[in-house]
């Protein structure tokens, strides 16, 4: 018998790490050495707090390279970067070094360009919630989804990529584990995308996939 899904919540803390760069040599060399958790916070972060920066730059590094190297060609390149497609966070920082390699090879000067603002890395830190809310059937769920807090959205269907066993959504990892009949769904909600969207969209998209299969199965 599986146990019931429970819903929970968090918050991402940003915990300064004193770690700054002022160019983009330096930027690279550093990303070598920073936690993962700071490569995780300048992707993801940005899903959870207050963002005033131009919504088409997605993680912290390009948004960076066009407000303070203003460097459009690096920022576009660093912006399509989905961290969804690296089976971890050390392949992805792998990814971002060779594309700020290639820049660098590009152009010798923009490893000496000073930027209006120098990158200061920071890690986070989840503080996870319990709401008390639990689920025992997909109807169940299914009509739960539309209330539910970004900060959940954001634990079910991001954080959990890297604590599940499948590498997938905790929705997906808990229809999983119910009659086999339940797989389609599973697979549809972990073929959603999570990275190029706000939380609120993914959210409508997790409700949308869950009421129309519950609508097929009705007939």
């Amino acid at each position: 018998m599986v146990d019931p899904f429970a819903v929970k919540d968090c918050a991402l803390i940003a915990v300064a790490t004193g770690e700054y760069v002022q160019t983009l040599r330096e930027l690279k060399e550093k990303l070598a050495a920073i936690p993962t958790g700071c490569i995780y916070y300048h992707f993801w972060g940005g899903l959870l707090r207050a963002r005033f920066d131009d919504p088409q730059y997605q993680n912290d590094f390009a948004i960076w390279s066009w407000r303070s190297l203003h460097d459009k060609t690096l920022a576009e390149r660093l912006a399509v970067i989905d961290p969804t497609d690296f089976g971890d966070l050390n392949e992805l920082r792998r990814e971002l070094i060779e594309v700020i390699e290639e820049r660098l090879d590009e152009n010798e000067l923009l490893a000496w360009v000073i930027p209006s603002h120098g990158f200061h890395f920071v890690r986070s830190q989840i503080v996870v919630f319990d709401t008390g809310r639990r689920f025992s059937t997909i109807d169940e769920l299914s009509t739960h989804i539309v209330h539910m807090s970004p900060g959940t959205i954001f634990y079910h269907m991001i954080d959990a990529r890297r604590r599940t066993p499948h590498f997938k959504n905790d929705f997906s990892e808990w229809i999983m584990g119910l009659e086999e009949e339940h797989q389609e769904l599973a697979s549809r909600i972990a073929g959603i995308d999570p990275y190029f969207t706000t939380l609120r969209e993914l959210r409508d998209e997790l409700e949308r996939v869950f009421t129309a299969y519950v609508k097929e199965r009705r007939g």
